[in-house]
């Protein structure tokens, strides 16, 4: 009788410049999956009992180690979803500066505090680490996703496990070599190479304490809901349709500049990325023309070519879902000034798309566009504009375009309904400040030392008599 072979499941990893193949690797049977989750734990008590300053050490040589294999890994991260080499090595960037001020702040962050109590004694608050935290990331930065909760929770005495997107495995696993090369203990930081139904398993599991994720508001209602079937907390960023606001007494030059960059930047495939633009009546036709004739002047092509400013879209996939969005737009009312169309080329291009008419029902105003596709809306006033901006389901991010900084800070604290608000420019992320959204962007912080106390428990020892 001739012998039946199984062949084992791959994930492969694509180049989106070319469609072709990069790489494939085995997907983890079920017992291997489990196995490493023991593993992870294992490793887990050993790490809590480190002290935070031993911690700290680690945590600034994976940020030095990082900076030592930036082109390695920007290169990687290149080839697997498309972004420019430059965002690439910004990106290892960031993710070396968040090491580095977590190494620097993480102690005094932890250390205990000491309290009297009431009626005489005295009190401990210690930040103690829980266990293994399982995070599930996704593609479009793949060193960054990974450090911003990843480097929090090595830093809190946490172990920490890994299910990237499938198509960054190759990011993933580089990354796992760099933090172990940096003295990191074995197993501490684990890579899992699963699918869906193998990860619902991972949450169940008694050895995992808590999981972040990262991706869609409807991935993150699937998996805060597995989470808080097993009551384990969660901490979720979930994306967005982020509002620029451009008032009419804006240096319209710089926010056309910056509106540009922040809807193109890694070829719009950023949760916080600018997505709508919000333009008071005034000088919405001057902000128009200047915006739409830089974003025609863009050049789209080879993510590895110096003078290129748009790569391709990390799937075909989310391309075509990305057209097809544009195109229900269209249908329902919106003008296309420039791009959208895709092109003939090889590889996952869209070109920089700029819609205007867009009104409430059309997926340019409601939904999420990942990709280099602006919306611009028209507002009769601030005030209109306020409205308009917090007229979302999501609330990641923000901007405001003023010369009146005071009447802008205003604005975002007491109005501005989202996380994080940039006032005349556009970022991402800042390692001292802390990241995260409202309503269906989700819910937790991340950097600023929030992170690091997403998952300990704030223990209260009570001495009540010396």
């Amino acid at each position: 009788m001739a012998e039946v072979t199984i062949e084992q499941e791959v994930f492969k990893t694509i180049n989106p410049a070319t469609g072709k193949e990069i790489n494939n690797y085995p997907k983890m049977s079920d017992r291997e999956a489990e196995e490493a989750v023991n593993r992870c734990h294992e490793a887990f008590l050993s790490w809590k009992l480190e002290s935070v300053e031993e911690r700290a050490k680690i945590i600034a040589a994976i940020g030095e180690k990082l900076t030592e294999r930036k082109q390695e890994l920007a290169k990687l991260m290149t080839s697997e979803m498309g972004k420019l080499v430059k965002h690439g090595e910004q990106e290892v960037d960031l993710c070396a500066a968040i090491c580095k001020w977590t190494s620097e702040n993480g102690p005094e962050q932890l250390k205990d505090e000491e309290r009297e109590l009431p009626n005489g004694g005295r009190g401990v608050v210690t930040y103690s680490p829980i266990g293994v935290i399982y995070g599930i990331q996704p593609w479009n930065f793949p060193a960054y996703q990974v450090v911003r909760y990843a480097i929090a929770n090595l830093m809190a005495g946490n172990g920490v496990l890994l299910k990237h997107a499938e198509s960054v495995t190759g990011s993933a696993l580089l990354l796992s070599e760099i933090f172990e090369e940096a003295g990191l203990p074995e197993d501490l930081f684990t890579v899992l190479i699963i699918d869906h139904d193998q990860s619902d398993e991972v949450i169940k599991n008694d050895k995992v304490r808590g999981i972040t994720l990262t991706g869609s508001s409807n991935a993150g209602r699937i998996v805060a809901e597995q989470a808080a079937n097993q009551l384990k907390k969660t901490v979720m960023e979930l994306g967005s349709n982020d509002a620029y606001i451009v008032l009419a007494d804006a240096d319209l030059d710089n926010a056309v500049k910056m509106c540009v960059m922040g809807r193109t930047y890694n070829n719009g495939e950023v949760c916080v990325a600018a997505k709508r633009f919000v333009v008071v009546d005034e000088i919405y036709e001057d902000f128009k023309k200047a915006f739409v004739e830089k974003m025609k002047a863009l050049k789209i092509g080879d993510p590895t070519s110096d003078d290129v400013q748009i790569g391709p879209m990390s799937r075909k996939d989310l391309r075509d879902d990305l057209h097809d969005q544009v195109k229900e737009s269209v249908e329902k009312g919106a003008n296309v000034l420039c791009g959208g169309e895709i092109p003939d080329d090889e590889g996952f291009y869209y070109p920089a798309t700029v819609l205007d008419n867009v009104q409430p029902g059309q997926p340019a105003y409601d939904d999420e566009l990942f990709g280099p596709v602006a919306s611009l809306i028209r507002a009769k006033d601030d005030e209109d504009a306020m409205r308009i901006a917090n007229d979302s389901r999501f609330g990641l991010g923000g901007g405001i375009f003023t010369k009146d900084v005071k009447k802008a800070t205003e604005l975002a604290k007491h109005h501005f309904d989202t996380g994080m608000i940039f006032i005349n420019g556009f970022g991402l992320a800042q390692p001292n400040m802390p990241f995260g959204g409202v309503k269906n962007s989700g819910y937790g912080r991340e950097h600023g030392g929030f992170g690091m106390k997403e998952f300990v428990n704030a223990k209260a020892i009570n001495i009540m008599q010396e």
